[in-house]
């Protein structure tokens, strides 16, 4: 008997031993995925320019937001936050069916007979503050334009979605990033995360030229690293409880201390330096190409490729390559970001090469916007094509020129939409004549959600990171159903949501 025992005793113990730890479950499950098609994801991104075509035709149609009283923050909430979440879980299958539906109600209100002015909710007041700001005063050099805002907040609200869902078996694999190499959604998410920092990054460019003044170098440096210093702060903090509560990593994502805050602390000083090679090639995106055709060139004359993909680990940079290496191609989708900012911000575009064509303001953005839509999709398309073009394979683990051209593409299509939503539907806002009529339109133009998530979007990333990081340390993620799941997910974004709106409430801005 005590024979058995022992065996019994000791064949738990061995099969105990041979199981895999939930933490090396969690790994494998986002590890080795292949990704899926660049028409799915294409499909899966459109539903954020469609809900914004339905929410702003309750809002020019029928004024529905306007006062913003708690049934329209529900609304606001179930459209731009719910039908995005729906697109990445429960209709991830049928991304246009829910595409389908959405404009189908769209095009149903825009078909309805609009409210009377007379009729119409009393506009709301706007605080204090904002009066003082919104004063009668001329129209500066640069604006920020409601579609800009949405595409902005809709970048943030997937981003959030996307960092939590992952983890549960309900989110599509094909969604979570590629090992090395192919698309996925949230491969996507990451470089339009760092195409979106580059389009706003434009500003103080834009505002120097304005006023006909150039900063010198030492000076631009300084002021980036009072932007790198709290997301390198950012970066230790993230390297230290992942390592501290052994929480589960994927190593080939950046490597083993880099993460994703440090290739955003490593950006602003990058830009500094190559500003002063705006004196030899003519623009940003002149630069973004240069930069990445160079790095692909010594990825393929090399053997910089193989060394990233299966080098040894043995110092401190070859321990971290994905990141170190893969910082060079998200630099260049910054910099191709800093370009669309230079016509993107512009209150008054000057559309080159449309001489007659571009009668007002709203012409102009869209023409030059379909332009480099065009263009960038011609390169990424003669870049991968294997019959005519380059033959070459997109990667994010090395973010290559293939990878950047899409992210690129991809965000200059989107914006697109967005500007096309605006223009069709808020055409007041490119009439306004003064400040406060500009101020006027732009909150009328403007979802509350998404406005709050653009302006307080490192914070409110941060944010979500934390709850992510809490949930996977409460829920085992992977043995969570699919309305548990649900559930978990509606919850955790309605406290994102409740907190950044709260922010934005109170006027409150916190800069990182």
């Amino acid at each position: 008997m005590a024979d058995t025992a022992n065996a019994a005793t000791a064949a738990a113990t061995a099969a105990a031993t041979a199981a895999p730890s939930y933490k090396q479950l969690k790994e494998d499950f986002v590890s080795n995925l292949s990704g899926g098609s660049v028409a799915e994801i294409a499909q899966v991104c459109a539903v954020a320019p469609v809900v914004a075509m339905l929410w702003s035709a309750l809002q020019a149609r029928q004024s529905f937001f306007a006062p913003y009283t708690a049934e329209a923050f529900v609304v606001d909430f179930l459209l731009n936050v719910g039908a995005l979440l729906l697109s990445v879980t429960l209709y991830s299958r049928a991304p246009l069916l829910l595409n389908i539906l959405l404009l189908t109600a769209a095009v149903a209100i825009c078909l309805v007979p609009a409210v009377a002015p007379s009729a119409r909710k009393k506009k709301p007041q706007l605080p204090p503050n904002a009066q003082s700001k919104a004063s009668s005063a001329p129209l500066g050099a640069l604006s920020t334009k409601p579609f800009l805002t949405h595409y902005r907040g809709n970048m943030m609200v997937v981003t959030c979605i996307c960092i939590l869902a992952v983890d549960f078996r309900l989110f599509p694999r094909r969604f979570a990033k590629v090992e090395t190499w192919g698309t996925s959604l949230m491969d996507m998410g990451v470089g339009s995360f760092v195409f979106s920092a580059g389009v706003v990054a434009s500003r103080p460019v834009l505002k120097e030229r304005a006023e006909g003044r150039a900063t010198p170098l030492a000076t631009r440096l300084v002021q980036s690293l009072r932007h790198s210093l709290p997301l390198i702060a950012l970066g230790l903090v993230r390297l230290l409880s992942v390592k501290g509560l052994d929480y589960a990593e994927h190593v080939t994502e950046y490597g083993v201390h880099w993460n994703f805050f440090f290739t955003l602390a490593f950006l602003p000083p990058s830009v500094a330096l190559f500003r002063s090679a705006l004196k030899v090639v003519p623009s940003y995106a002149g630069l973004a190409i240069l930069l990445g055709v160079l790095y692909q060139v010594l990825l393929e004359s090399t053997d910089l490729k193989a060394y990233i993909l299966a080098g040894p680990r043995t110092d401190l940079i070859s321990m971290n390559r994905e990141g170190i290496f893969s910082f060079w191609g998200y630099l260049a989708i910054f910099l191709a970001g800093q370009d669309a900012g230079m016509y993107v911000l512009p209150r008054n575009l000057k559309a080159r090469g449309f001489a007659g064509l571009a009668s007002s303001k709203r012409t102009a953005l869209l023409l030059t916007l379909s332009a480099w839509s065009l263009l960038w999709t011609a390169l990424y398309l003669g870049c991968t094509d294997y019959a005519y073009g380059g033959g070459l394979t997109v990667s994010r683990r090395l973010a290559n020129l293939p990878y950047v051209l899409w992210v690129v593409a991809f965000n200059s299509a989107l914006l697109l939409a967005f500007a096309l939503v605006d223009a069709l539907l808020f055409p007041a806002f490119y009439r306004a004549q003064d400040a406060r009529a500009e101020k006027e339109a732009y909150d009328a133009a403007t979802s509350r959600v998404l406005r709050a998530y653009n302006r307080n979007g490192l914070a409110v990333f941060l944010l979500a990171n934390l709850l992510t990081g809490l949930v996977n340390m409460t829920v085992r993620t992977l043995d969570v159903g699919r309305m548990a799941t649900m559930g978990i997910l509606g919850g955790y974004m309605a406290v994102v949501t409740g907190v950044a709106v709260g922010l934005d409430m109170y006027d409150v801005t916190i800069k990182l």
